[in-house]
């Protein structure tokens, strides 16, 4: 397969499906209405490389393209579950050893954005944190694996996600339930695009992170306490991860929470990377 990246673009709510392969866009829209969980569970990126080998997609030229936002590569997932503390010295900044099995909390999934909108600081938030990390597309439902050989079948592609945290809702306010601070409108930038799993070896990816232009985070997906198929594996005898679901698993050292590095305030831009799966930049504005 050549590199092939899978995109959505449009107005919030009216975003439109594409691919884009060796630097040329098509159009999906005569394949699929949008790239979602029925998507995935239905081939949906297999039939989108054949499609692309016969040459049956219309061409997106530029002039389409020019000046469109970028969406979240995924639509509608129903559940972003996140994975806390997977990096050991991310573990260590926070107070905390690695845990032993992993750490599993939520994002609600209307948290997420496109790759370059703007991030709604909450009201009289000064405690709001950016955490670059890889995002993991299901394409069909696990269920009870018995080890980690089979645990990769089950993904559809990968994505950068920035999984933003108001540190005082997660920590001082909330008895504990880290949801409460991960959960803000707009707190799950997603994107620019989801690249598929067959391209991609998850466990030897660079990720990084800036804010206002000075590097926060730079480390490597290899640094992980649970790899993705062991992710995926252990929580496939604890919860119901559907086709299209979003698995976020974990940020390397680098946050505010670290006390290095102030907290994030309105006018500051973020910008993060993934090796391989693009970069996003979100402006920080007063929600």
């Amino acid at each position: 397969m050549k590199h092939v990246e899978l995109f959505r673009y449009g107005p919030l709510g009216q975003e439109r499906p594409a691919v884009r392969r060796d630097e040329v866009a098509y159009d999906l829209t005569g394949l699929t209405p949008d790239l979602d969980g029925d998507f995935f569970a239905a081939d949906g990126i297999e039939r989108v490389a054949a499609a692309l080998d016969a040459g049956e997609l219309p061409v997106l030229e530029a002039a389409a393209l020019t000046g469109q936002r970028i969406g979240a590569p995924i639509a509608r997932p129903q559940a972003i579950s996140c994975i806390g503390m997977n990096y050991a010295a991310h573990a260590a900044e926070s107070g905390a050893a690695p845990p032993e099995v992993p750490v599993l909390f939520y994002k609600h999934p209307g948290t997420m954005v496109g790759p370059d909108d703007d991030v709604q600081l909450p009201p009289g938030s000064e405690k709001s944190d950016w955490e670059v990390e890889l995002g993991v597309v299901i394409k069909r439902t696990p269920r009870r694996l018995a080890s980690t050989a089979e645990a990769l079948e089950y993904v559809a592609g990968y994505v950068v996600a920035n999984d933003l945290s108001e540190r005082a809702s997660q920590l001082e306010h909330s008895g504990g339930q880290w949801s409460k601070g991960k959960s803000a409108e707009t707190f799950c930038p997603v994107g620019p695009y989801l690249r598929p799993a067959a391209e991609v070896e998850p466990q030897a990816l660079q990720l990084r992170s800036w804010v206002n232009g000075e590097k926060r985070q730079d480390s490597s997906t290899a640094d992980m306490v649970f790899s993705v198929a062991e992710i995926i594996r252990h929580l496939s005898h604890h919860v119901l991860l559907a086709p299209g679901d979003l698995v976020l698993t974990g940020t390397p050292e680098g946050v505010a929470l670290s006390g290095r590095f102030p907290y994030l305030a309105v006018g500051d831009e973020m910008e993060l990377e993934i090796e391989g799966l693009g970069r996003q930049r979100q402006r920080v504005v007063a929600g």
